[in-house]
């Protein structure tokens, strides 16, 4: 991708979101990546693009999911100091990337976090839950893209629940938080221009 239209036309292809589009309109992926401050969409990109060559793999997206996903536990762990299933799902889905474990017990941590979330009916709970939930995901199949989007959206849901006066600034300072993560975590082929 080495033309802002190359760039924007492979997220068409991949059926980019309309927003997106309109944000990527005119920017080569080198100038995109640099200054986006939407984590939810470079992990999407990134899901999309996975294990092609000087893209991330599966284990590198997972990772920065987990990493993103993990700016939701201070809220809930403030609310549920006993309940620790979101972290558990969150750290069993780094070890699966890492190598440490197998799917099955990234599945039954996911199963454990999901009934945390059934049984808390407050925004923080929903948001740690589902946020865990989609780094499992993304351990477990194929589509990285969606998980990682939810893990990256769900980190900034929590963030957000905690001020509903100022719901909107708190999800941009959380995804702004995730595009940092994903610049720190996973390299793009940027270098193409």
């Amino acid at each position: 991708m080495k033309t802002a239209q190359e760039f924007y036309d492979v997220c068409v292809r991949h059926v980019a979101c309309r927003n997106g589009l309109r944000a990527i309109k005119g920017l080569t992926l080198a100038e995109w990546w640099s200054k986006t401050e939407r984590g939810d969409w470079m992990l999407w990109l990134c899901g999309k693009r996975q294990g092609e060559k000087g893209w991330p793999t599966r284990q590198q997206i997972v990772l920065a999911a987990c990493d993103c996903a993990e700016l939701s536990l201070s809220l809930f762990e403030k609310k549920y100091p006993n309940d620790n299933r979101p972290r558990v799902a969150i750290e069993t889905a780094r070890k699966w990337a890492n190598g440490d474990v197998g799917i099955k017990d990234v599945r039954s941590a996911a199963a454990a976090d999901n009934a945390a979330d059934n049984a808390a009916a407050d925004d923080a709970a929903y948001a740690a839950a589902a946020a865990a939930y989609a780094a499992y995901a993304a351990a477990a199949y194929a589509a990285a893209d969606n998980a990682a989007y939810a893990a990256a959206d769900y980190a900034a849901a929590a963030y957000a629940a905690d001020n509903a006066a100022d719901n909107a600034a708190a999800r941009t300072a959380r995804l702004r938080e995730c595009s940092e993560i994903c610049r720190k975590r996973l390299e793009v082929p940027c270098g193409e221009q």
